[in-house]
């Protein structure tokens, strides 16, 4: 659920500001709003420190300790760590350049200026042309070499006597010398590598200090977040006022808690007005937590008066993700993997997302065992045929449809329970009938199903189109209530057309996804080396799951954040309810 917020005013002596913020913290309750958000900030010197740390604890991600340890502080070896990072981008920018250089002169070779120069010192003239190759031999000079194949029909040739009276072509045209010669840059480049090898080590030995600079990260986060509560106050010489939310569970005993820390203020408590937008704390129930890690990687955040879809989602998704998959071996290495990586991969991709994913394996080897599907390989006759045949293709896009229809009537069922007993719930009966309507519009089109007044098709669709255009707008004026529902029926009927057809993609995906399965396992079959039939096998699976875990996102994902969350108006708008805490505490235990 979305944990209803109450608003509150806090008033205290100037004298226990300190005290009080203090307090406010270890309870870790109040998300505070500041009075002038414009002044609500840190100090510059606090702000620079923790970019500078933080954007070092962010280098350091990944970079495994070796050496022992500088002694240095965290600010320290954060800086060293930036001017590492700086020096690493622009030693890299430095040897590109080089490289094009290199590729400028390859046409000179490995010839070295102070060459040319001691030749002219002994008074031997040494000239560099371009030349139409048909034209060489009419050059007249001591020593004409051809040296290198130009672009075109033209050729690099050299011409050496002991003066620069040479006969030449008339479309001959010199070519000077290059600035730089290619032992000077290769010498200058393989300095620059030596410094960003030396970096290398050094950032290795400076990961020894990660945990020290989390520490200071985290400190100075406190240090900043305190500011911005001490500076986002409203405040005299007498009296230090807050204003901020709370979960309602905890208003009531906010000032029990301050008086038992010998802190006087005085405490009002607000429900949040119509036109307000709290902060949104969503409380799954236990069992649909794993959903969080999806949010969090997506950083989609519902508006406090929108819905939890955290149930929905985590019931959707697997089944959603199983289908696109559609093979119980790939489920069970999913499922198998992250268990037995549990306390590694959680680290990186968070328990919540980490549980998500072995959710999916689960429900994808419930899947893969209806189709028969194991690597790809069938090993018995399968409850549900996923195959190329025109049966199996009808069935699947049927069930896909169903599924889509379903999901998509769920979300205005709930609107419509949601917003009773206003006479606008009719609107959303209306629409969920109207998609039924679609469902069986789109089966007459794509499966060439019956779609007649024998079917419900039909009346879903004029019963379902009355409702949502009488009760679109609810109104005493009839004329204007028809005039506003005809007006927005037009787009939101090829929205509810195109939502349903939308869902095609489960059948689609699972079937590329089998067929991929066996056209690899029939190569490695026709291969005679079993070697290379082993390397076929793994590279093409893991291609195959790993383009499974992309259509995860790319089309189970978004089934549930665009055609379900439109159909249940979600607007994604809130923002997260981030309680004045003490953050060192939130990362021990975490």
């Amino acid at each position: 659920m979305i944990v209803p917020m109450q608003k509150l005013h806090i008033v205290a002596r100037n004298r226990d500001r300190d005290r009080l913020l203090e307090s406010l913290r270890e309870l870790g309750l109040l998300h505070l709003t500041p009075v002038d958000p414009n002044r609500a900030v840190p100090d510059e010197e606090t702000t620079r420190r923790l970019q500078a740390v933080e954007r070092a604890a962010q280098v350091l991600t990944g970079v495994a300790p070796k050496g022992t340890p500088p002694q240095l502080t965290a600010d320290e070896a954060a800086h060293e760590v930036l001017e590492i990072q700086r020096r690493a981008a622009e030693g890299r920018n430095r040897l590109a350049a080089l490289f094009h250089q290199l590729e400028e002169i390859a046409v000179w070779g490995n010839v070295a200026l102070d060459d040319f120069e001691q030749l002219r010192r002994a008074g031997v003239e040494v000239r560099f042309y371009a030349v139409p190759a048909r034209q060489v031999e009419s050059i007249q000079a001591e020593c004409v070499e051809v040296v290198a194949d130009l672009p075109g029909r033209d050729v690099f040739v050299a011409v050496a006597g002991r003066s620069d009276d040479f006969k030449l072509p008339e479309e001959a045209s010199e070519v000077p010398l290059p600035p730089r010669d290619a032992p000077s840059i290769r010498a200058e480049a393989a300095q620059i590598d030596a410094g960003l090898h030396r970096d290398v080590e050094r950032l290795h030995e400076l990961a020894g200090l990660a945990p020290q600079i989390r520490t200071e990260l985290v400190r100075l986060q406190e240090q900043s977040d305190y500011a911005v509560a001490q500076r986002g106050a409203l405040a005299d010489e007498h009296l230090f006022a807050l204003q901020g939310w709370l979960p309602q569970e905890a208003g009531a005993t906010l000032g029990e808690q301050l008086a038992s820390r010998g802190i006087a203020a005085g405490i009002e408590v607000l429900s949040p007005d119509a036109e307000e937008q709290p902060p949104t704390l969503v409380r799954p129930p236990a069992w649909a937590r794993p959903i969080e890690g999806l949010f969090k990687m997506l950083g989609t955040v519902p508006g406090y008066r929108e819905f939890d879809v955290s149930i929905p989602f985590l019931i959707a998704l697997p089944i959603f993700t199983a289908i696109l998959i559609s093979d119980a071996g790939y489920g069970a290495l999913l499922l198998v993997a992250l268990a037995a990586g549990y306390p590694w991969v959680s680290k990186s991709l968070g328990a919540p997302f980490t549980q998500l994913l072995m959710v999916v394996g689960a429900v994808s080897i419930v899947w893969g065992v209806l189709v028969s599907a194991f690597f790809g390989f069938t090993l018995y006759p399968p409850l549900i045929t996923v195959d190329l045949s025109a049966a199996s293709r009808d069935f699947m896009m049927r069930l896909s449809f169903t599924i889509g229809a379903v999901h998509l009537s769920v979300a205005q069922i709930w609107q419509a329970v949601r917003i009773f007993p206003d006479l606008r719930f009719l609107n959303k009966i209306g629409w969920t009938l109207f998609i039924w309507g679609m469902y069986g519009v789109v089966g007459m089109f794509v499966l060439k199903g019956p779609m007649d007044w024998t079917t419900p098709w039909p009346y879903a669709l004029i019963l379902g189109a009355t409702l949502a255009i009488l009760f679109a707008a609810p109104s005493r004026n009839l004329l204007k209530m028809i005039g506003m529902g005809v007006a927005q029926f037009p787009l939101s009927m090829l929205s509810a057309f195109s939502d349903v057809i939308s869902y095609v993609r489960l059948m689609a995906v699972g079937l590329a996804s089998g067929v991929l399965a066996v056209s690899f396992n029939d190569m490695a079959l026709t291969v005679d080396s079993w070697l290379l039939a082993a390397v076929i096998l793994v590279f093409g699976h893991s291609l195959n799951m790993g383009l499974a875990m992309i259509a995860m996102f790319a089309h189970g994902v978004r089934l549930n954040m665009l055609e379900f969350s439109n159909n249940l108006g979600m607007q994604w708008s809130g923002y997260p309810y981030r309680p004045f805490t003490q953050r060192m505490i939130q990362e021990q235990t975490q």
